[in-house]
């Protein structure tokens, strides 16, 4: 038995670990951050703030000039609005490079004929015309299988067993890619709502200054104080909206992609048990 010891840690090294995932992304959701900052910020002085939308009693004349009264936590509101349209863009980037170049359903299809008629070599080859991580995993769980089926050390429940952990690790080096930035994503559902919600009791704050100050209330401060909590609460309301959407969809579509590699990561297994 210590003769044969050699063979099986040959055979391991000989097979081939992805080094990364297959799924392009953003790394660094803080760059993204703070480059929508600087955008939100540069709009909401140089353009919600520009005197041709307001008149020479500093009154908004038109919409911008209305979100511009908004108050300062506007950009930050925009902030976290852009955020989320670029990382949910980056997302549908990400993901699509996951699925690969053709319909899953059909390459999962494909694949399990292959297995089927024990045509290693084709099913192969599906993967590389398919890419992404649903062909990423296939192909590694079918290195594994070449192997497994030149082994003469290992029984079959072992071979099995390591084919099954083959399978496990690479799906697993594929998951955190497609799950990246949509924790932020997700939590920027509720921090927009709340910051919105921190904009209208601020603006509502200066309105019920204005109507407290002896005499007839200033006009001017009210309305000011109105402008600003309607327009943080509209900004606040459509930032959780859209994150909630675009979390949803793509944790919906890493579903359909994780379903799809535990079906043809199953069948894997059950075509090397039931032809060894």
């Amino acid at each position: 038995m210590e003769t044969q010891k050699p063979n099986v840690g040959a055979a391991t090294a000989k097979q081939p670990k992805n080094e990364g995932s297959n799924v392009r992304g953003i790394k660094n959701a803080f760059l993204v951050i703070v480059v929508c900052f600087i955008v939100a910020l540069l709009l909401f002085i140089f353009w919600f703030g520009h005197d041709m939308h307001f008149d020479e009693a500093g009154h908004p004349q038109d919409l911008w000039g209305t979100i511009y009264k908004g108050g300062f936590i506007v950009p930050i509101l925009q902030t976290l609005f852009l955020t989320v349209i670029v990382l949910s863009v980056e997302r549908w980037i990400a993901l699509s490079s996951a699925k690969g170049k053709g319909s899953i359903s059909k390459f999962v299809a494909n694949v399990k004929a292959c297995l089927k008629k024990n045509d290693i070599a084709g099913a192969q080859a599906l993967c590389a015309k398919q890419k992404g991580s649903v062909a990423a995993v296939v192909s590694a769980a079918l290195v594994r299988y070449e192997e497994m089926d030149k082994n003469t050390v290992l029984s079959k429940e072992q071979k099995i067993a390591t084919l099954q952990k083959e399978v496990e690790e690479a799906t697993a080096l594929e998951m955190p890619a497609l799950q990246q930035n949509l924790p932020i994503v997700a939590t920027l559902t509720t921090l927009g709502t709340l910051v919105g919600l921190l904009g209208t009791v601020m603006g509502m704050i200066k309105s019920f200054q204005a109507l407290s100050a002896s005499g007839a209330p200033d006009a001017t401060e009210l309305s000011t104080g109105i402008s600003e909590a309607l327009i943080n609460t509209a900004f606040g309301i459509a930032t959780g909206a859209f994150a909630v959407i675009s979390y949803n969809f793509y944790t919906n579509k890493i579903d359909n992609l994780t379903y799809a590699i535990d079906e043809i990561g199953f069948s894997i297994v059950q075509t090397f048990a039931a032809t060894h």
